[in-house]
């Protein structure tokens, strides 16, 4: 009589299924709950707090007294609203140029640093709180600093004979909002970029000398290249972030409506244009739309750019 032998696993199967098993079951969680049910509050939090306040404000500009309309849309091709979006564009791409170049200058100078040394902790820390000092409390500084009265307006008027003024008031226009969107704009570059630059691996520069290349050589053909998709996607980032400001404009810059948030404060709160409330929620759709655009394309470079961080 033949007896069968038993079959005998390969080895390592025994050790692989469970360790399959080990993982299905640290996935769905005790009692075989779904791991995503964690995310139940965070998913409550992002439809209360930005989904549901979306919704309705892009939606209201599709309705009127008498039900759904498309006037409020169409007005979005006026000539004033065009360039309120004009100006807001404009300043947003000013500050987000000038904050990614000095940002990224600083994150270079930051290179000299040593990874864990108190002097970059300190610079990483000050950045996050600086990237996050805006509203009322920014325009005061700077209004106290360089306005009309300011400390430094009056040194220089004193001292030197130099009236920063002399061609009107600047700070309170849509001029003025510059400097204040770069102090809060470098900050957040040197937080979103940093990380990038510190992953430029020491052995590319060796490689790069040791076959007779040079210091400018190595940015030109390697540094600058491989950087090139984190810097991109940072901009667009700070393109967004001055985009989307609306308290350091409204306390600096509070008469008139150089951009679309202060038009948007208008259409809700001017007297001149009672019963035209709803064109708030057509500017918020533009508003959407652009942002919707760049985080799109920042989503796209960010993806490509992470190849270099793994």
């Amino acid at each position: 009589m033949t007896i069968l032998a038993p079959i005998e696993s390969p080895p390592g199967a025994t050790d692989a299924g469970t360790d399959a098993t080990a993982r299905s079951s640290r996935r769905s969680g005790p009692a075989g709950v779904p791991a995503a049910i964690g995310l139940v509050p965070f998913a409550l939090y992002l439809a209360l707090f930005l989904a549901l306040p979306t919704i309705f404000a892009v939606g209201s500009g599709f309705a009127s007294d008498d039900g759904f309309t498309l006037d409020n849309v169409l007005a979005l091709g006026d000539p004033v609203i065009v360039s309120t979006f004009a100006n807001s564009i404009g300043l947003s791409a000013l500050t987000a140029v000038i904050g990614a170049i000095l940002g990224a200058l600083a994150c270079y100078a930051m290179l000299g640093l040593g990874e864990g040394s108190r002097s970059r902790g300190l610079v990483e820390a000050a950045s996050g709180v600086l990237a996050q000092f805006g509203g009322v409390m920014l325009a005061f500084a700077f209004i106290a600093t360089i306005g009309l009265q300011g400390l430094v307006t009056l040194w220089l008027r004193d001292t030197f004979g130099i009236d920063i003024f002399a061609d009107g008031a600047w700070i309170y226009g849509l001029p003025g909002l510059v400097l204040p969107y770069i102090y809060f704009q470098v900050p957040l570059m040197i937080i979103t970029f940093l990380p990038a630059m510190s992953a430029l691996k020491p052995q590319w520069a060796e490689a790069n000398l040791s076959l007779g290349g040079t210091r400018a050589g190595f940015w030109l053909h390697i540094g600058m290249p491989v950087l090139a998709p984190s810097f991109l996607a940072s901009l667009l980032l700070l393109f967004a972030n001055a985009f989307s400001s609306y308290a350091t404009a409204a306390a600096l810059a509070s008469q008139g409506s150089q951009i679309v948030p202060l038009q948007i404060r208008t259409a809700l709160t001017s007297e001149t244009m009672l019963g035209r409330e709803n064109l708030a929620g057509a500017l918020a759709l533009g508003m959407v739309v652009v942002m919707a655009i760049t985080m799109g394309l920042y989503a796209l470079v960010e993806r490509r750019a992470a190849r270099w961080r793994r």
